[in-house]
């Protein structure tokens, strides 16, 4: 991508160089409509001001950037939480700053994307929750610029990244509930797109045929990660004619969103019905019941994708450019023990 320049803004405004500068900064002695026009040209052409210019006399900014894709609210995940955490405390280690953003996913994310590039702000980015057809992926790889992601992409991409393996963590909960004695197991699975979602939904899909257990249709459902969604699918879920007696959350908020509508019902968790998350956070342990869930170092991966990236932005070679970690499964009493009464 071509970075638009203040000859770029001169040329097509008619107007010296030193005038477009002195009107884009707003100076006194540069008219209203010379500023006006000036600035109208200046977003038409797409021109990112470049505020790093100096900076980048030596080539570099020693600053990398994380945009997260989310919705305002979902600023509060704790899965961010811990990710940025790792990330910024390691760049800090290597001398680093980080330049944290927030767009909701979509073509303004994209194009948040492609402006850092142009402005030239930071050394390289952190990508996270990848997607099938990642439209970040392609902009930072077309402007040949430095990224390492927590998570993969569809065949066709090559990439340095992190992820865990989520058909082997999808296995080991369906391995862990069928154990318990449970045949109508539903799973409230992320949004398609994701790349994870792909590969959770397999493992869960394996497993269950390796259980000899037939997949109701009515019993897998998508829900976009939140507590307040896995409330209202899980309710979805036990308001069937034959409910599940446990529910797979592809993440830990919407198992604890799971758990509440359980309990709403009058329904002990852990007994009555079982539930598992994903991820592990923190508060996992601590939730009421604690909760079994799978555990993935979300800290340690933010340190891992940051400081592969610092060694690319470096030129340093990378040891592993693809590192896939194996999760493991912590059982705890939101899985208890299903009762007799209860088995399907």
């Amino acid at each position: 991508m071509a970075m638009v320049t203040l000859k770029d803004i001169a040329k097509a405004t008619g107007k010296s160089i030193t005038t477009v500068s002195r009107a884009l900064n707003d100076y006194d002695d540069v008219s209203a409509a010379t500023k006006v026009l000036v600035r109208r040209v200046a977003a038409d052409l797409g021109y990112v001001p470049n505020i790093v210019a100096q900076r980048l006399q030596k080539q570099h900014t020693d600053t990398i950037g994380l945009i997260l894709p989310t919705f305002g609210p979902r600023f509060s995940d704790p899965f961010f939480s811990e990710l940025l955490a790792g990330v910024g405390n390691r760049a800090a280690d290597l001398g680093y700053d980080l330049l944290v953003a927030t767009r909701a996913p979509g073509e303004e994310e994209t194009k948040a994307y492609c402006s850092m590039v142009q402005g030239g702000q930071v050394d390289g980015f952190v990508l996270v929750r990848t997607r099938r057809k990642d439209a970040r992926i392609e902009c930072l790889k077309n402007a040949n610029y430095p990224f390492v992601a927590f998570g993969r992409a569809e065949a066709g991409y090559d990439f340095p990244y992190v992820d865990e393996d989520g058909v082997y963590a999808m296995q080991l909960v369906v391995k862990h509930l069928v154990a318990l004695g449970h045949r109508r197991i539903a799973c409230i699975a992320p949004p398609p797109e994701l790349m994870f979602a792909a590969y959770r939904k397999q493992g869960f899909l394996e497993e269950m045929k390796k259980a000899n257990i037939e997949m109701d249709a009515a019993l897998f459902r998508v829900g976009d990660l939140t507590q307040r969604d896995g409330y209202e699918q899980a309710s979805a879920l036990m308001d069937l004619p034959d409910p599940p007696t446990a529910i797979v959350s592809c993440n830990d908020l919407m198992a604890f969103g799971a758990m509440s509508a359980a309990q709403d019902r009058g329904l002990v968790v852990g007994k009555d019905i079982s539930i598992t998350g994903f991820d592990d956070i923190p508060m996992a342990e601590h939730s009421h019941p604690s909760l079994t869930t799978v555990h993935q170092p979300i800290y340690q991966i933010g340190s891992m994708v940051c400081e592969m990236l610092i060694q690319l932005i470096r030129g340093e070679e990378l040891k592993e450019k693809h590192i896939l970690l194996k999760p493991a499964l912590i059982a705890r009493q939101s899985s208890g023990v299903l009762t007799n009464e209860n088995r399907r």
